[in-house]
């Protein structure tokens, strides 16, 4: 979001659109039997951008102070890049690399595992980009992004850069970039089906995600409600229950209908992952937290 304020105040609203659901643990509830919500670690200014490496290991940004952490598989915290690009939404590609949202300069990184930095993307048609938010990575090196403008502190420019805000495409040998959406409000949360198929955009703008079909060139087509919700951060179970963010954790079935909401104690979750050594459980980023719960499902092969 913009500022924090924005975030809170934003969260407030979609406390008053969402029912209240209580954390279950019912035979059809995605979450394990007898699991609870777990403080891993607190203390942060705002937490964002959870993904998960092929072992399992969680990074994840805290924005503000300007760091990229790492929550291992064996329950250590330690910081993996400072400072780090102002990091927003991130994704493990095949080879390892983390794609990050590199919110301080408007661009888009590639950091290997020891931390050497790739600028991937800064501009289109010659304007520099409003500011990636999140990303979706595919098992090709392609790649989905949203590029909504919340003006930042850091920033010394106050215009918005492109001329509406949405959803990117950028191709695999990264000689194509190219917009693929024209009608969202301020796209925020991406991810992938597991079959790479569909392609679901949270527009947090005008509170509502959609699906998309992914065509063979990477534009999208057959846009269609998924759910009238938006959401801050996004991503999928093995099942195809999307999870969205903002008040808590609200999962919706394949179907586009709400199954669950998974309380946190933060004034607002920002985004979520599926992490460790079998990707069973949910990693959760709200505000001055790292979150997590065991879950009865396993994140998707190609989710967060």
């Amino acid at each position: 979001m913009n500022t924090l304020k924005s975030r809170l105040l934003l969260s407030s609203v979609l406390s008053f659109i969402v029912p209240v659901m209580a954390q279950t643990n019912s035979p059809g509830s995605v979450i394990a039997p007898g699991a609870k919500l777990e403080k891993l670690a607190g203390g942060f200014s705002f937490t964002e951008g959870p993904t998960c490496d092929s072992e399992g290991n969680v990074f994840f940004t805290d924005q503000p102070n300007n760091r990229i952490l790492k929550w291992s598989v064996d329950g250590t915290l330690s910081t993996f890049m400072q400072p780090a690009g102002r990091a927003n939404g991130m994704y493990f590609d095949s080879k390892g690399n983390l794609i990050a949202c590199a919110d301080e300069t408007n661009a888009l990184w590639s950091i290997t595992p020891d931390g050497a930095v790739t600028v991937i993307v800064t501009e289109y048609e010659g304007k520099r980009l409003n500011g990636p938010n999140d990303v979706w990575v595919r098992r090709d090196g392609s790649m989905f992004f949203t590029d909504p403008f919340y003006r930042r502190t850091w920033w010394t420019h106050t215009e918005q850069p492109q001329d509406t805000e949405q959803v990117y495409f950028l191709s695999a040998d990264r000689k194509t970039l190219k917009r693929v959406t024209t009608d969202l409000a301020k796209p925020n949360g991406i991810i992938g089906s597991p079959d790479e198929k569909r392609l679901f955009v949270a527009d947090i703008g005008a509170n509502r995600t959609y699906v998309f079909d992914i065509e063979p060139d990477g534009s999208l087509s057959n846009k269609r409600l998924f759910c009238e919700l938006g959401s801050d951060g996004i991503t999928i179970d093995e099942e195809g229950n999307l999870y969205l963010t903002g008040r808590g954790v609200i999962v919706f079935n394949s179907e586009g209908r709400q199954i669950e909401r998974i309380a946190v104690p933060e004034r607002w979750t920002a985004n979520v992952s599926f992490g460790g050594k079998d990707r069973q459980t949910l990693f959760i980023t709200a505000s001055q937290g790292l979150y997590s719960i065991r879950l009865r499902v396993k994140g998707a092969a190609t989710a967060k």
